[in-house]
């Protein structure tokens, strides 16, 4: 049933209605803290430069009918951080973003994606800001629990904090530390010899990254924020682009993921600011994506350049639709979007 027949959305209404009640509490708390709101344009001449993110693509054409190719953003942080690297101190944004390939019960092509960032602040700063938004989420919406399928979760609880590396010995038996060089470059027979010893299915021309993505997904995430959220961090240095090496060991990177009831729900860095590094992170991710997909998209020069100006910062991406169904119990992302795409 489409959702607009009048009985569908009289169904749906009342979590639209707590998902405006939530999104006005978040405002108010980031206001509180001295935020600025800001509007990231949703057009740009690079989407991100991550392997496996895909773009929506279209064309601006100029009043000389030439046109040159442009695509909808994946995420407002390029221009974020061009706007730190202006001046700006603490901003937020529920930023409407558009990713191809990804549909599912906690996947939209089309979605809100809540991101924030504070200059000259530490990551545990932001990771702080992102518990306590779980916290104000359940309250506005009444939940003592927040709840997807059969797992539940405290959103009070003292949140679990887990390293990376940890959660893979403790949750999958493989000691991912080993697998990578001093420099945190993967290697893949490693991880292959410990994938396959675990009795993990991983194929031959798996790379790392791959082996990487399949461990975490079939073994270790949807044992995450059971019961009480859990702060996943120090994210291996080759599977985070945009953030800064650990002080504490090169391997690893100031990467943090937040999951409540085995769901992803925020994804954070200590910020990387070295355009030298930055670019070659993307270049790297680039020719894989060559090697993967048979196409690569465009390097935005103007971030790059904007990077060596940019502060020292911490900023997180959270969905915004996936705490709104964790807050509310709603079984699909559909069910809290005003207007799904339904074909």
């Amino acid at each position: 049933m489409p959702w607009w027949e009048p009985e569908n959305h009289a169904d749906r209404r009342p979590l639209l209605r707590q998902r405006g009640r939530i999104k006005a509490a978040i405002r108010g708390f980031f206001e509180g803290q001295g935020f600025t709101e800001v509007e990231c344009g949703a057009l740009t001449v690079s989407p991100g430069n991550e392997t496996h993110l895909h773009a929506f693509e279209t064309a601006l054409t100029g009043p000389d009918m030439a046109t040159r190719p442009l695509y909808l953003h994946t995420s407002p942080e390029f221009a974020a951080k061009k706007l730190l690297a202006a001046g700006e101190e603490k901003i937020f944004e529920f930023a409407r973003v558009f990713r191809n390939r990804e549909r599912g019960r906690l996947h939209a092509p089309e979605f809100t994606m809540l991101e924030w960032y504070r200059a000259r602040e530490d990551y545990d700063a932001v990771i702080a800001d992102t518990l306590r938004l779980l916290w104000l989420a359940a309250d506005v919406a009444g939940a003592q629990t927040l709840r997807h399928r059969d797992r539940s979760c405290d959103p009070r609880a003292e949140a679990d904090w887990l390293t990376v590396a940890d959660a893979f010995t403790h949750l999958a038996g493989i000691d991912l530390l080993a697998t990578l060089s001093d420099a945190g470059e993967g290697d893949a027979a490693a991880l292959r010899l410990r994938a396959r010893r675990g009795g993990i299915d991983v194929a031959e021309d798996d790379d790392w990254s791959d082996m990487f993505a399949k461990i975490l997904t079939l073994r270790v995430e949807p044992r995450l924020g059971l019961e009480r959220p859990c702060i996943l961090y120090e994210y291996p240095v080759c599977e985070a682009a945009l953030a800064r090496a650990s002080p504490r060991d090169a391997r690893v990177a100031e990467r943090f993921e937040l999951y409540a009831c085995g769901v992803e729900l925020a994804n954070g860095f200590g910020e990387l600011t070295d355009p030298i590094q930055q670019r070659a992170r993307f270049e790297s991710e680039m020719a894989k994506k060559e090697r993967v997909y048979g196409k690569r998209y465009p390097l935005d020069e103007d971030f790059l350049n904007a990077l060596s100006h940019m502060p020292p910062a911490s900023g997180v991406a959270l969905g915004f639709d996936r705490l709104v169904m964790l807050a509310t119990g709603a079984p699909n992302i559909n069910d809290v979007l005003w207007t799904p795409l339904t074909h």
